[in-house]
């Protein structure tokens, strides 16, 4: 379960799982909108005061802010699919 203020666990694998050619425009609007608000944040938010769910999902996402690829998205290159 994802953190108060945070984007639900459910919805970054939804929005990560459908390619974007798959999306209109106002679906990869609001993808792009909901997942940069999450990655604020998960920067304003603490490591201290993060779950243990929470800390697992952001370096899963690559929302720890260190400019990697998140593991999502290593996987998605290697299969070719868009970011």
């Amino acid at each position: 379960m994802a953190d108060a203020g945070r984007q639900s666990f459910t919805d970054k694998a939804a929005s990560t799982v459908k390619p974007n050619s798959e999306k209109s425009l106002t679906e990869q609007m609001g993808d792009s909108l909901k997942g940069t608000a999450d990655s604020i944040a998960s920067t304003v938010q603490p490591q201290s005061e993060k779950s243990t769910t929470q800390k697992m999902g952001d370096s899963i996402s690559g929302n720890s802010n260190e400019n990697q690829d998140s593991m999502i998205d290593k996987a998605k290159n290697a299969l070719g699919m868009q970011k």
